[in-house]
Formats: structure tokens, sequence, C-alpha cells
């Protein structure tokens, strides 16, 4: 374990950091992927959103 000896003789020790990388941009199809996810999720939703306010106004 990797550890420094400070004054007065105390051990201090640190984490293991994890290996870095850097990120990929997105491919152009995992790009129309997220585009399609997105009109899923707002139609979805704006579905949800009617489905609401119509049993709301039932009475």
């Amino acid at each position: 374990m990797p550890y420094t000896t400070e004054e007065g003789g105390r051990l201090n020790n640190f984490a293991i950091e994890p290996k870095m990388y850097e990120a990929t941009p997105p491919s152009k199809t995992q790009q129309r992927n997220y585009i399609i996810m997105g009109v899923a999720a707002i139609a979805l939703v704006a579905g949800l959103v009617v489905v609401a306010f119509s049993a709301s106004n039932v009475g």
C-alpha cells in the first residue's frame, strides 16, 4: 500500500487511484440511437400528460 510518513512519525495511507482514460465521442449510429430514444421518451411523457389531463376532467 502506498503511504507516506508525516512529521511526528504518523503514517498517511492514500487510496489507489483508478487508471484514467479519455472518453471517445459517440459514433453516428450511437447518435442516431440517442435521438430515437429521446423522441420516444418525449412521446411517452406527452402521452402520460394527455392521459392524466383527460382522466382529471372526467367528472
